[in-house]
């Protein structure tokens, strides 16, 4: 039995590692087809009907041509591809969740949509420590001022210098696959941790207004939903402690942003370290890049070597349940 797959790859989960999985995993002769898409040199943004995508659906469409499973990260599956690719019967998201793809319509055409959940669990969780200490030790600033010629011997006064974790009390919003995992890198550190999810029942966990006050640090790991959209804006950040970190490698939706700077700008906050934003990428003029004490990387928290080959992986696999006629482990649409 030979099957046609489309690799759209793009410059992260590349057309290899997702030809060298498939080739381990899939038990059968596969006719690859490949297309590279853009992203991260180009921006992902909304396609169609779907968020954060490659724009490149008609390159898409012609790729498709007599395609049934499609392997990819960022390519579109929008109503205009599926109503064009009548062979496609697996569309494999190698991300946390298929958001570049219409399941209802996918769904509808009789495609199945999976994806990868926890690939990049790991990393995300190694850079939010990264980021806490980054703003809590002013690492990125000293380090300007120091490679501009500056030895600033102030920022060793007691106002200037940041709390320790050991012996600190640290805030998760969010208790999943990242959440989980930064927990115990705290807890290493010898910080008290604070959880808050309706999902979960774990040892420290507290409802949101309890964490907020007794936290020095927060981090937020929670979904974009509409229930979490906007969870935490001016009232909430009022609540922390004054001279408290506040760190968000999840979703720019989760925070009001101007309220962010608000409390920078104030000094209610120490620091703040963020990965993503309401808008990317953040626009000129955005108080952003002007805010103290502020420790900004652009959207890739989740980016690592070892992201991209298990991403590669765990879409191979479920081709290969596909292939065999199982049932699929990660699948979105009914």
């Amino acid at each position: 039995m030979t099957i046609r797959v489309l690799a759209a790859g793009d410059h992260f989960v590349q057309n290899r590692l997702l030809i060298d999985a498939l080739r381990r995993e899939v038990p059968s002769e596969v006719d690859f087809r490949e297309l590279t898409l853009p992203w991260p040199v180009e921006p992902f943004g909304r396609v169609g009907e779907v968020e954060e995508a490659s724009d490149v659906e008609d390159a898409l469409i012609e790729a498709l041509r007599g395609v049934e499973v499609c392997v990819t990260q960022m390519a579109p599956l929008t109503k205009r591809v599926l109503d064009a690719s009548p062979d496609l019967r697996l569309f494999c998201v190698s991300r946390g969740g298929p958001v570049n793809a219409n399941l209802e319509a996918a769904a509808q055409a009789g495609v199945a949509v999976t994806y990868a959940p926890g690939r990049n669990a790991v990393a995300t969780a190694e850079h939010t420590l990264a980021m806490l200490l980054a703003a809590t030790r002013r690492i990125p600033r000293t380090h300007a001022d120091l490679a501009g010629g500056v030895w600033r011997g102030d920022y060793y006064t007691y106002d200037n210098v940041g709390p320790e974790l050991e012996g600190g009390t640290a805030g998760l919003i969010g208790y999943g696959a990242i959440g989980s995992r930064v927990a115990r890198m705290l807890a290493g550190f010898g910080a008290e941790v604070l959880v808050h999810d309706p999902y979960v029942d774990v040892p420290g966990k507290v409802k949101l207004p309890e964490l907020l006050e007794r936290s020095r640090f927060v981090s937020l790991h929670a979904r974009a939903t509409p229930e979490t959209t906007g969870m935490i804006g001016t009232a909430e950040i009022a609540a922390m402690p004054q001279g408290s970190v506040l760190v968000n490698c999840a979703r720019g939706a989760l925070l009001d942003y101007d309220a962010l700077c608000d409390a920078l700008e104030s000094g209610h906050l120490f620091g703040a370290a963020m990965d993503v934003f309401p808008e990317e990428p953040i626009p000129p003029g955005s108080r952003l890049l002007a805010a103290p004490n502020l420790v900004m990387t652009p959207h890739l928290a989740g980016a690592s070597k070892e992201t991209a080959m298990k991403a590669a992986s765990i879409v191979a696999a479920d081709v290969a349940r596909y292939v065999r006629g199982e049932p699929l482990a990660h699948v979105a649409t009914p």
